[in-house]
């Protein structure tokens, strides 16, 4: 088994580099600026964030990414879409698995991390015969989340900085697995929608198995209500939950505050503007495309892998 190292230096500084890189510039010249500290504190900030840049580029140069239409005869441009009779009758199944399976157990998120890198390693090292390792550190808060709070987390492709900005109780294991997959290269917010499902769904850690599931309850109830939050509060009551369950997805889908509502949506807007102009279907490859490239799989008649990955 090859074995590459990204070093992600930038995630174990003490502060975001990122952020750094951002508001440095901006505040040396708010604070000192045109003058020779402020060009040299952002010279600084710049250096710093490009050398970790630089060094996470040059690694990733020998990384072997999966090919989804080889691996599971599904892609961004590969999808099937799921009958909305079959979306509710896996709503129905995942909900009795779910409180079948129902754990309390929360790991620290530091612990979660490093279980959740691991698991994820293996599971795309099985596919492409390459350990891809990576830092497993997280940050609590950047500047993206007053950017995107419509956001559970982010990743800076660039230098690898993962920032988880709210606690989802038990969705958090996917969110962060999601992200993670950024980290190891994959930019296609649907290819870490996959790759972080099946990692975690076939982990066999009840933890890990639970927030799968729940996460493709979420964005199957998000289909099906057309992502009206009141649509979807009444899908969760009815869906028969067992209480922690319903608080868990209830809260996911809180009423926004009046600013909040405001920002969230225009950059919703721009964001699903970015995702199309990279070659992705916007900002429905969350769930929509989500949940169609599992239905695609789990179909698939020349997918490489099993396609009971693609179970419930």
């Amino acid at each position: 088994m090859e074995n590459i190292r990204i070093p992600n230096d930038a995630t174990y500084s003490p502060i975001s580099l990122t952020d750094v890189a951002v508001a440095a510039p901006i505040a040396a010249r708010l604070l000192l600026g045109a003058t020779l500290p402020g060009r040299v504190i952002q010279a600084a900030a710049l250096g710093l964030y490009a050398g970790s840049v630089a060094k996470d580029w040059n690694a990733r140069k020998g990384v072997r990414r999966v090919d989804f239409v080889a691996e599971f005869g599904s892609d961004v441009d590969r999808l099937d879409a799921q009958p909305v009779a079959l979306r509710r009758e896996e709503v129905a199944r995942l909900g009795h698995l779910l409180n079948e399976g129902w754990t309390p157990e929360r790991p620290d998120r530091a612990e979660l991390a490093v279980r959740i890198n691991e698991v994820l390693t293996d599971y795309i090292a099985g596919i492409t015969g390459q350990r891809v390792e990576t830092s497993s550190e997280i940050r609590n808060v950047t500047l993206a989340s007053l950017v995107f709070p419509f956001a559970m987390g982010a990743c800076d492709m660039l230098s690898g900085d993962v920032a988880i900005f709210k606690d989802t109780g038990i969705f958090e294991p996917h969110v962060i697995a999601h992200e993670f997959v950024h980290r190891k290269g994959y930019w296609k917010e649907l290819h870490a929608q996959a790759l972080s499902y099946l990692a975690c769904r076939g982990s066999g850690d009840p933890v890990l198995v639970q927030a799968a599931r729940a996460e493709r309850m979420h964005r199957q109830l998000r289909v099906l209500s057309r992502e009206d939050p009141e649509a979807f509060r009444e899908a969760v009551d009815h869906a028969g939950l067992r209480d922690e369950l319903k608080d868990a997805f209830r809260a996911l889908r809180p009423d926004p505050g009046a600013v909040a509502s405001v920002v969230g949506s225009g950059m919703k807007q721009v964001y699903d503007m970015r995702l199309k102009m990279t070659g992705q279907n916007g900002l429905s490859d969350y769930d929509e495309g989500f949940t169609n490239f599992l239905y695609t799989f789990e179909r698939s008649p020349s997918a490489r892998q099993p396609r009971s990955q693609a179970a419930l």
